[in-house]
């Protein structure tokens, strides 16, 4: 099929039916002989070209990853800020703590920023400290 302009589709060139191997042969389809035809294969070129749009969209560049890094953390400091209240209250919010948990296993987004990196690396490795001392205190007998 050739493109010929924004709003049509030729017929194949090639008249000459299509042979396999094993001698069977298909039948040469018919070109369309309505517009209607022709703006059906178009609208359908249409709509590859929004899907490639939209694939485009869903890459996302350094900004939106750093972005999406510091929101992480900011949750996973949120989520600590819960359990320290808390605990000065005296509560075991079991709550906060399942919280706590889906937040530090949410996938973290790669940063070239290593000062970012590693200021992550730490709230995460706290997060993990707090989650391992609830675990503790729930086997305490």
């Amino acid at each position: 099929m050739k493109v010929v302009g924004p709003n049509g589709v030729s017929a194949p060139a090639s008249t000459r039916p299509t042979r396999s191997a094993s001698g069977f042969s298909l039948g040469q389809a018919a070109a369309p002989s309505s517009p209607a035809a022709t703006t059906a294969s178009a609208a359908t070129g249409g709509v590859s070209d929004v899907s490639a749009l939209m694939a485009l969209q869903g890459v996302e560049g350094p900004l939106e990853r750093r972005r999406r890094a510091i929101r992480r953390g900011s949750g996973l400091l949120d989520r600590l800020d819960e359990i320290k209240l808390a605990l000065l209250n005296g509560d075991a919010d079991e709550g906060a703590l399942d919280r706590l948990a889906r937040s530090l296993r949410e996938e973290r987004a790669a940063d070239d920023d290593k000062d970012l990196g590693a200021l992550l690396d730490q709230i995460d490795l706290r997060a993990s400290v707090e989650l391992a001392k609830a675990e503790m205190r729930r086997n305490r007998p």
